[in-house]
């Protein structure tokens, strides 16, 4: 890697961007946890002087009524050339179930070459590099080949609530030509990936109440309607005989694949074995005919039914036939599918599944448009030969099946998301032990500066063409 722009400086700073990402890692900023409010603030101060260090101006704390982001920039490369909006955030997941961390998840540790704590590589490890990035071509250069702007967020652990409006209320400090995401993977550290699209999201609750009150099973039992038996059945109806998405339209929208993501979907490797072990040791897979798993977890739109509530489930038998009862759905949503027209469509299945006479009760919320950028877009092949260069290879494109504030980042700022992520399948986001192999962290930060590098050369123009 000699010849990419930060090798030399990199060999001489290990040890001090090691230490720093250790330091940040001890911050406990669990977001959906009150009594982690301090903390999380307390991340945000270090995470300010992160960026101070680094060179950047203008540094703040953005309020919002949860927690705050954190924001600097660097604004002198001149109006021709292109301003890029780097995000990512500072906040974590709770740690839970505690006994099944090898090692204490807020004490960093280094373990056959991972990085081990809670964040590593969802998101401080990943924001760590592209500060480092910027950090390492101003103090190589004097200067960097873009206007940069870093807004890391303080809540997306937890629903990103005040996200969007934050973006409107800031949006002239925030306006960019490109929008640049580190907090998503790869598909293995010598398979180079990139995302280019991630899905959206809707989830519903539907209850029904078949009587006024729960009533006895002996004198009652095989005559009236069964709330709990009827939740059942409609759960099951949510899907047909092919695994298949029962509400109206629901596929109306999907659009198919480009050629060049096909065949990039098609190069991916792919082991059921360790994918079933990565799941949890699952007896077997299912979903949508006609699909593999690998189309079915970020190219195929999914329903799933996320929680089912009924009856009696204490100690014991309560011999009733259960009045009420309900049921969670989390729908994905995937490129062009739009969350009020797939409200439309749950409103109408849940009028023309639902018996008559039965009370129906159905909320609808957690809407998130899903998210794409065009391959063939400049600022995707800035992107492509930054990876290419440090990789040795051209990245295959992949879509992410989760969602997060990418949709609304690219929307309001009205700009192209590119995703710069490193996380591997093993890391463990979410879970106890997460992990964040460093070879990946030292590549994402050489990565990202050639980013920067390759999208001066497309312009202001080119990258938000």
């Amino acid at each position: 890697m000699a010849d990419l722009a930060l090798s030399g400086w990199l060999d001489a700073q290990r040890d001090r961007i090691t230490a720093s990402l250790f330091d940040w890692l001890r911050i406990p900023s669990v977001s959906a946890d009150p009594d982690h409010a301090g903390d999380v603030r307390a991340s945000a101060e270090f995470c300010a002087g992160l960026l101070r260090d680094a060179g950047l101006e203008h540094v703040q704390l953005l309020e919002t009524p949860g927690h705050p982001a954190v924001y600097g920039d660097w604004l002198h490369a001149g109006p021709d050339a292109p301003t890029v909006l780097v995000y990512g955030h500072h906040d974590v997941q709770p740690v839970d179930p505690l006994d099944e961390w090898t090692s204490p998840p807020w004490t960093p540790v280094i373990v056959d070459g991972e990085c081990r704590a809670r964040g590593a590589i969802d998101d401080k490890g990943q924001v760590l590099y592209q500060i480092e990035a910027a950090r390492g071509l101003l103090e190589t250069t004097g200067t960097l080949p873009v206007n940069l702007k870093l807004l890391i967020e303080g809540e997306e652990e937890h629903g990103s609530v005040y996200f969007e409006d934050l973006l409107h209320q800031h949006l002239d400090l925030l306006a960019a030509d490109v929008v640049v995401v580190s907090d998503t993977g790869m598909l293995a550290e010598d398979v180079p990936s990139a995302t280019v699209s991630m899905r959206g999201v809707l989830g519903f609750e539907l209850k029904v109440r078949t009587a006024s009150i729960d009533l006895h099973s002996g004198s009652w039992g095989g005559t009236v309607p069964n709330a709990a038996r009827l939740i059942g059945e409609l759960a099951a109806a949510l899907h047909d005989e092919h695994h298949r998405v029962t509400i109206p339209g629901f596929y109306d929208r999907v659009a198919p694949l480009s050629p060049e993501e096909q065949a990039s979907l098609d190069a991916q490797p792919w082991d059921e074995d360790a994918y079933r072990a990565q799941a949890g040791g699952v007896p077997y897979l299912e979903g949508e005919e006609g699909y593999r798993p690998i189309e079915r977890t970020g190219v195929r739109p999914t329903a799933e039914i996320v929680g089912i509530s009924g009856g009696y489930t204490g100690p014991g038998i309560k011999t009733i036939v259960p009045a009420t009862a309900g049921m969670k759905i989390a729908l994905r949503l995937v490129p062009d599918q739009q969350p009020d027209e797939i409200e439309t469509g749950v409103r109408r299945w849940v009028d023309e599944t639902v018996p008559e006479g039965v009370e129906v009760s159905l909320e609808i919320g957690g809407g998130v448009a899903p998210a794409r950028t065009p391959i063939d877009h400049p600022a995707v092949g800035a992107l492509r030969d930054a990876i290419a260069a440090v990789w040795g290879a051209p990245p295959l494109w992949t879509r992410e099946g989760g969602s997060g504030p990418e949709e609304a980042l690219g929307r309001v700022i009205d700009a192209p998301v590119l995703f710069l992520g490193v996380g591997l399948p093993g890391d463990r986001i979410h879970a106890p032990n997460e992990r964040m192999v460093l070879t990946q962290f030292w590549r994402g930060l050489l990565a990202a500066a050639e980013l920067h590098l390759r999208l001066a050369k497309t312009g202001a123009a080119g990258a938000g063409a």
